[in-house]
């Protein structure tokens, strides 16, 4: 085979889309002439870089074979073509083998006493002699192919052809075909029998009826394969719709070095039911924040059907307070018998004396979906006011919040297959009668659910978590915490009693001389006769105002106040009929009463007539009378009454009911061991014990203006009052 080109003095090269004569060569750098006198010096290394380098008049270069290719043949080509490759050698030098074999050369194949045509001959002859007809004119063709393409070259390339996967179909019928998989992305699934009728359909109305045949089932039904099964276009109507929603490739893994670099939070309705007020059988919904970095559940919310977004709000006062221990929890479950630095994280935030083993995270980047909690004005403002970016992930699109994705996943089979009443992923996987075996109430389970977070997924090590010292070793989120706390730090943040206000939805309105009217409910008192029909400070001239979803008896207005320290006063405004409705109700309790009565007078006679109306359905629905729909709805009210515990009873949204009454209500699970309350779902805490007005707290706290000072909470997981005294 010829030697590779040689840059040498004299010779003319491409380089930059120019022809250059080497004038000079020294120290790794050449001197290069142009056609029209211009001089360049050029490092060798940047002339045999650059894409368009070659040089002229010289011998095509020999390649490496693409050894890749060479194994993909088939055992009789390849060896055919290393069989060749040793006979064009011999007829080139001599020597079977190449130059480099040992020995003589034969006599016919000598370089030096025959000519290069005549060896030609002698080798078309040895080769026919040996019982593969060959002539001189096809080893003159295989030495120029060895030549140009080196051993590539004399493969037989009959072997080589790309073979189509859909053999000869009509391109007609595969285009039909593709349009019908692309159109039936997001429809139910359905049977390759329906996929050939739609085919058949498209190609009647884009080319008439009969003009262009299908192929008979079993070929139309291969075609379909492989047209479809590399794309995922077939399978279940959830596989398909999760491979639509994937990413562009290629995939970048998300890199994060620090707790709450990066928390995900998302909702899922749960695997198992539960029973709500009234003996209600329904499944639950579960809102979960996520820390990417250590794999910590840092908040879960458990709810009746109907997350909003002040749920998603809660998610963040959890996550950055300690969740404390409860009673009858084990001490194992302390933090300061977990794997944490528990002494010198308690010398920098006192909150942590008697926590539970949950790592205290502050988000700083949150992703979410699209769903209408996480987009809210209300939580964007709650994050902005903690300093939190939010990051929406394209809609529909799972695997960008992959990690949350496959914690739901992980809790379905750590813990929910192991309740009672499970459900299973689908009605296909459900028992006979799994409703009938619910025995756990929502604030059973959630309180449940809590403990296993401390206890069976904090403490269990997860695969993805490893530590850059001890790389073989998995980790426990609290492993990881502990290992990345000691490089990242410690920054507690506190919250003040203002600052759960400020989590809540907002809503900005004008204050009428009627007051403050949201979705046909009227919020009045004489705390806000200095403001009707005056503009507020903002720029918009509208006031600030924040409600409880889950608790509208009340609404809070931020009113200016010069005196006080932040300039500003938060007022509760109750509803004027708050003394009608006195039951724990909800904002989905109210826009089912909107949509059963009908308006039949004017707009404060209808709000009366709504009250009215509410007051009687939870009546009936605590009598055990009313519809199934009117039974789910208030047991759905009366739940997450209870679970708001913080956010209703703490600010007064339920300032005419007893404490004692609707503890009794609540707590009431039909046993005859009624001497503890149960605790509530777990996110907020318990119902009050203890009476302490809200007027005893220092200056500067929330006014509940015409309201009676509820009792105060004993708060298993926070306390706001605690709270913002500690700081």
């Amino acid at each position: 085979m010829p030697g590779r080109p040689v840059v040498e003095l004299g010779c003319q090269v491409r380089f930059g889309g120019r022809t250059w004569t080497v004038a000079a060569l020294a120290d790794g750098r050449v001197r290069l002439v142009a056609e029209d006198g211009e001089l360049a010096a050029v490092l060798l290394s940047l002339l045999f870089a650059d894409a368009g380098f070659e040089v002229l008049g010289a011998p095509g270069v020999s390649r490496v074979p693409p050894l890749g290719w060479l194994e993909s043949l088939p055992e009789a080509v390849r060896d055919r073509a290393l069989v060749w490759e040793r006979h064009v050698q011999e007829v080139e030098t001599g020597r079977l083998g190449g130059s480099g074999a040992a020995g003589p050369p034969q006599a016919e194949y000598d370089p030096q006493t025959r000519t290069l045509a005549q060896r030609e001959e002698a080798k078309a002859a040895e080769l026919s002699a040996a019982g593969m007809p060959t002539s001189a004119v096809t080893v003159r063709r295989m030495r120029a192919r060895y030549r140009q393409e080196g051993v590539w070259g004399l493969v037989d390339h009959r072997a080589t052809r790309p073979r189509s996967v859909l053999g000869r179909a009509d391109e007609r019928v595969v285009a039909a075909l593709r349009e019908v998989l692309e159109a039936g992305r997001e429809r139910s699934s359905g049977t390759l029998g329906r996929l050939r009728a739609y085919t058949e359909r498209v190609l009647a109305e884009q080319y008439g009826d009969g003009v262009v045949p299908l192929p008979s089932s079993a070929t139309f039904n291969r075609l379909v394969h492989a047209l479809a099964d590399g794309r995922g276009l077939l399978g279940s109507a959830r596989q398909r719709r999760w491979r639509s929603a994937r990413p562009v490739p290629p995939f970048v893994p998300t890199t994060v070095m620090a707790p709450g670099e990066l928390v995900m939070m998302d909702s899922t309705v749960l695997d198992a039911f539960v029973v709500l007020d009234d003996g209600v059988v329904e499944r639950p919904e579960l809102t979960i924040a996520l820390d990417v970095a250590t794999r910590t559940i840092c908040a879960a919310v458990l709810r009746a059907k109907g997350t909003r977004s002040v749920d998603a709000a809660e998610l963040l006062a959890q996550m950055m307070v300690p969740a404390p221990m409860r009673p009858g929890w084990a001490e194992a479950l302390a933090m300061e018998r977990s794997v944490v630095p528990y002494k010198r994280l308690l010398s920098t935030d006192a909150r942590l004396e008697g926590a539970a083993a949950r790592p205290v995270i502050t988000p700083q980047t949150i992703v979410v979906d699209q769903g209408n909690v996480f987009i809210s004005s209300s939580f964007i403002a709650a994050c902005e006011s903690l300093g939190i970016s939010v990051q929406p992930a394209p809609p529909g699109n799972g695997p960008a919040k992959g990690h949350v994705e496959r914690t739901f996943s992980s809790i379905n089979t750590l813990f929910v297959q192991h309740v009672a009443a499970y459900t299973a992923s689908h009605t296909g996987e459900r028992g006979k009668d799994a409703e009938g075996e619910a025995v756990w109430t929502l604030a059973q389970l959630a309180e449940m659910f809590q403990e296993w977070i401390v206890c069976g997924w904090q403490e269990r090590e997860h695969d993805g978590l490893r530590h850059p010292m001890m790389p073989r070793q998995a980790l426990s989120p609290n492993e990881m915490w502990a290992a990345l706390i000691a490089v990242c730090g410690y920054v507690p943040v506190p919250l003040g009693r203002e600052d759960y206000i400020e989590l809540m939805p907002i809503k900005r309105q004008k204050i009428n001389d009627y007051g403050i009217r949201i979705d046909y409910r009227t919020y009045d008192h004489k705390a806000l006769n200095p403001y009707r029909g005056e503009r507020s400070p903002a720029a918009d001239g509208l006031w600030e105002i924040h409600y409880n979803p889950h608790a509208p008896g009340q609404v809070w207005v931020r009113l200016p106040k010069p005196d006080q320290p932040r300039g500003y006063v938060w007022e509760a405004v109750p509803w004027i009929h708050h003394t009608l409705v006195n039951a724990p109700f909800t904002d989905f309790t109210w826009q089912h009463i909107k949509r059963t009565v009908a308006r039949r007078a004017d707009r404060a006679q209808h709000e009366h007539d709504l009250a009215l109306a509410l007051h009687e359905l939870l009546e009936r629905a605590a009598a055990g009378y009313g519809t199934r729909r009117e039974k789910v709805v208030a047991a759905r009210a009366r739940t997450a009454a209870t679970d708001g515990a913080v956010w209703g009873i703490l600010y007064g949204q339920q300032p005419e009911a007893k404490a004692d009454e609707l503890e009794e209500d609540v707590f009431d699970d039909g046993s005859e061991d009624d001497e503890e309350p149960l605790t509530n779902d777990g996110a907020l805490g318990s119902w009050p014990t203890e009476a302490t007005p809200l007027s005893d707290s220092p200056a500067g706290a929330v006014q509940e203006a015409g309201v009676p000072a509820p009792r105060r909470c004993q708060v298993t997981v926070y306390d706001p009052f605690e709270e913002s005294l500690q700081w």
